[in-house]
């Protein structure tokens, strides 16, 4: 990774709000995410990412999720296990045109089952975009 792309991913993960010591768990990793990202994530947070079976109670959760991933209700349902009072998730998923792509409204109509709904949203890299989703509930 360059310095001006390593430059770019660390201010996305700031962008992202997260910051030096933030416990971040990923869910839905596989070998297509982008690892400049998650390098720049884990240099940002000055600690590697949790994992699915980490139980950890953390700042955010990243979830990548593609279009055949499932029922994103479920997943988003169970990104709130570890997440902390205040804590954020991001959906990370596959910009238009890219294999597995999810339509915005997908994460909108999703969002208020699982008790949460979308802020913001960001690119986050070439690849894809990310979905801001907090808590509805008074934390």
């Amino acid at each position: 990774m360059s310095e001006a792309e390593a430059a770019t991913a660390v201010s996305v993960a700031g962008k992202l709000g997260f910051k030096t010591g933030d416990l971040v768990q990923e869910l839905g990793y596989d070998e297509d995410v982008d690892f400049d990202f998650r390098d720049a994530l884990e240099a940002d947070i000055g600690s590697e990412l949790l994992m699915e079976d980490d139980q950890d109670v953390v700042d955010g959760v990243i979830l990548w999720w593609r279009n055949n991933d499932g029922d994103l209700v479920d997943a988003l349902v169970d990104a709130l296990v570890s997440l902390g009072a205040g804590g954020v998730i991001w959906v990370l998923t596959p910009k238009p045109g890219r294999e597995g792509y999810v339509a915005p409204s997908e994460i909108q109509e999703a969002a208020p089952t699982a008790g949460l709904h979308s802020t913001s949203s960001a690119g986050v890299s070439k690849e894809w975009a990310a979905t801001r989703l907090v808590s509805r509930r008074k934390q």
